[in-house]
């Protein structure tokens, strides 16, 4: 092996008591920082036989890679700083709440909640999601391939939710200064957002968040549902104008 080349750390193996906040955070003080800026080369944490747990992988602020065996339960990876992590099953309620930084995906379904709060990262959910997808969100980017359930977005401030397939009623309620992206069928929109045209900026914005997430599609076949004042406001500006604000 050349001196360019990282040696392999033998992955941490987590037992199903240890993926509560306090014993996770006694394991994960064992770890060396790994100092490298690719997470590919972050330390591996695996869980095994963990399914059904609630608050697993809570509070998690470290840059290392996660493989968990699940499904998990309720508020899965809440507050998750800077770890990369992969679940190959189902999530109950509230996943990745209030995240601020790193990854969250999902192979499988998610329950009511999924992405609450959020405040930085991406959280990519291959399959469908319940209720209130996205509530309160502030920054960050959730991409669910399947479904959503009703009133998606409802509150968000800021960041973006992209769809891949139907949203229920009440889409985007409330929501002020996000962005949504849905491909498929919309059951109503809540009254203070709009569908806005695709302009060119956001079709390439939107293709690059699609291969951020690992999600096929063409960027051409998504609505944009945004906010009605932040529609007025870009209706309003003269051609050529540069908004600052804008995301």
């Amino acid at each position: 092996m050349s001196a360019s080349e990282s040696t392999e750390h033998p992955a941490m193996v987590l037992e199903p008591w240890q993926l509560q906040p306090e014993p996770l955070r006694a394991a994960l003080s064992e770890l060396e920082p790994s100092g490298d800026q690719e997470p590919k080369r972050w330390p591996l944490i695996q869980a095994v036989d963990v399914a059904g747990h609630h608050d697993a992988l809570m509070g998690l602020d470290h840059a290392v890679r996660v493989e968990v065996a699940g499904p998990l339960g309720d508020h899965a990876c809440a507050y998750n700083r800077q770890a990369e992590v992969r679940i190959r099953g189902p999530v109950g309620s509230a996943v990745a709440e209030g995240m601020r930084s790193g990854a969250v995906r999902v192979y499988g379904g998610a329950g009511h909640g999924a992405g609450v709060a959020i405040r930085g990262g991406t959280l990519a959910v291959y399959g469908h999601a319940g209720d209130r997808c996205g509530a309160g969100l502030a920054g960050g980017e959730i991409f669910v391939r399947g479904n959503v359930g009703t009133a998606a977005g409802v509150g968000a401030l800021g960041g973006t939710i992209v769809i891949g397939g139907n949203a229920g009623p009440g889409l985007g309620a409330a929501m002020s200064g996000a962005t949504i992206f849905v491909r498929g069928t919309v059951a109503s929109l809540a009254p203070d957002v709009v569908e806005a045209p695709l302009r060119e900026r956001e079709r390439l914005r939107l293709g690059l968040l699609l291969i951020n997430a690992a999600i096929r599609g063409d960027a051409k076949d998504f609505r944009r549902i945004i906010p009605r004042a932040m529609f007025q406001q870009e209706t309003n500006r003269p051609r050529g104008e540069i908004d600052p604000s804008w995301r």
